[in-house]
């Protein structure tokens, strides 16, 4: 289980489905170690603050596992590190073995799983397939978003270490599934709003679904 690669980029002007836009998915491999603050990786950077990154979403991983899958799939041998937008291209670690709050070390730096990824129009054009959001959604291999527990340095080939595995054992996938696809799922529902490390959003959307009072709009 270690990071295979740290991937960043700035924002940037792309034009794409008939409009031009800016943003930060189109990652690139860096060497040598580099920090990650509580906002994210140093050099790194989102054009949609109101929708990609923040303290909830500072570093996005995606198990390298899956670009098999995706190659396999899609007929297409051009994938390089950082393919799918992701900060860490990770080994090991797969969405239905992870768990919302779950706790990694990599170096010195202390991560905590805080939601699924989401993919937007922009993995669309960064695949050049307007579909493919759709169907990156449907596979569950979404990958994940990390909070920023202590900060640090990190590089390719280090050890990415559990530290701790959430009690209420909600996975990645499940997590995804009760927001999108299987939404009426109340026992999963229940068990996520007690789970201090989902992003407070996504809590409070399951707590209005349940009858519950909202108690916070952030994301």
């Amino acid at each position: 289980m270690k990071v295979l690669s740290i991937n960043v980029s700035l924002p940037r002007e792309v034009t794409g489905q008939g409009k031009t836009f800016s943003t930060g998915i189109f990652k690139i491999p860096v060497e040598g170690r580099i920090k990650v603050h509580s906002l994210g990786l140093e050099g790194d950077g989102q054009a949609d603050l109101e929708n990609h990154g923040g303290i909830h979403k500072a570093v996005y991983s995606y198990p390298f596992e899956h670009y098999e899958y995706w190659a396999g799939e899609l007929g297409r041998n051009d994938f390089s590190f950082g393919q799918f937008g992701e900060n860490l291209t990770i080994s090991g670690w797969l969405e239905d073995g992870v768990h919302i709050g779950d706790m990694f070390r990599i170096g010195e730096v202390l991560l905590e799983i805080s939601q699924p990824r989401v993919p937007c129009y922009k993995l669309a054009v960064k695949m050049n397939l307007p579909e493919f959001p759709k169907h990156f959604a449907a596979s569950g291999r979404i990958g994940f978003y990390l909070r920023v527990l202590a900060p640090g340095e990190i590089g390719a080939g280090d050890a990415m270490e559990r530290v701790k595995i959430d009690s209420r054992g909600v996975t990645v996938r499940e997590m995804m599934d009760v927001m999108y696809f299987k939404r009426h799922n109340e026992e999963i529902m229940r068990k996520a709003i007690t789970i201090p490390a989902l992003t407070p959003s996504w809590r409070d959307e399951l707590k209005q679904r349940l009858g519950m009072e909202a108690v916070t709009n952030q994301s």
